[in-house]
């Protein structure tokens, strides 16, 4: 277990890294960056490298275990304890966002609706609200959180929160995504279970993409 830690503290000390370096290089992505094909391409290619690497991390007869794969103690519940998160993390946002400005920082979301290309925000909107709470979660709060709790929840939530906050490579959205990493452990705490912080994640991002493109 010791070495799996090590390995994954090593590769998310890189992914963070390297986040930081390339938004520091390369600035704010462009505004038409969800309505390019390639941008989506990237992205499978990116979460493809990081599930392999989790995948070999927690590889052998316990990776389901590492992975919290498995349904949380009760549903309903889940459910319950869900509804917190996001409620909990839209306050934090309202309250944060007007001095932050992380939404714009992130760059990610169009300043309008482009019809002809919804094509490529279609394929964007998969991999965003699809494929990356997938990866993310088997990542953080999957086997990221597994290999921590050992030292404690507490720790393991803070940690997992803090680490999923940075590797995203912001400064003024740290704040309120380390909150969001957060909400996220601390519900696969409750629950067990890595299924509901992929769907609370996922919707989050699905609202998110919906929004910035109708209002």
């Amino acid at each position: 277990m010791t070495s799996r830690l090590a390995l994954w503290l090593i590769f998310v000390g890189g992914y963070i890294a390297l986040a930081y370096v390339s938004r520091a290089s390369t600035g704010e992505p462009d505004d038409d960056v969800l309505y390019r094909y390639d941008t989506a391409v990237g992205a499978l290619v990116q979460y493809a490298i990081v599930l392999a690497v989790v995948l070999f991390i927690t590889r052998g007869p316990s990776q389901r275990d590492l992975l919290a794969l498995r349904p949380p103690h009760s549903w309903g519940r889940a459910v319950g304890w869900s509804l917190v998160v996001i409620v909990g993390i839209y306050i934090v946002t309202a309250a944060l966002e007007p001095f932050l400005h992380a939404g714009d920082e992130q760059g990610l979301t169009p300043p309008d609706w482009d019809p002809d290309r919804a094509g490529a925000y279609a394929a964007n909107f998969v991999v965003i609200a699809g494929v990356t709470p997938i990866v993310e979660e088997l990542m953080f709060r999957g086997a990221g959180y597994s290999l921590l709790v050992r030292f404690g929840q507490v720790m393991a939530i803070a940690v997992v929160g803090v680490t999923f906050g940075l590797v995203h490579g912001l400064v003024y959205g740290l704040a309120i995504l380390t909150v969001f990493g957060i909400g996220l452990a601390w519900l696969r705490a409750r629950t067990a279970s890595v299924y509901p912080c992929i769907a609370v994640h996922s919707l989050f991002n699905s609202i998110a993409l919906v929004v910035a493109v109708t209002t």
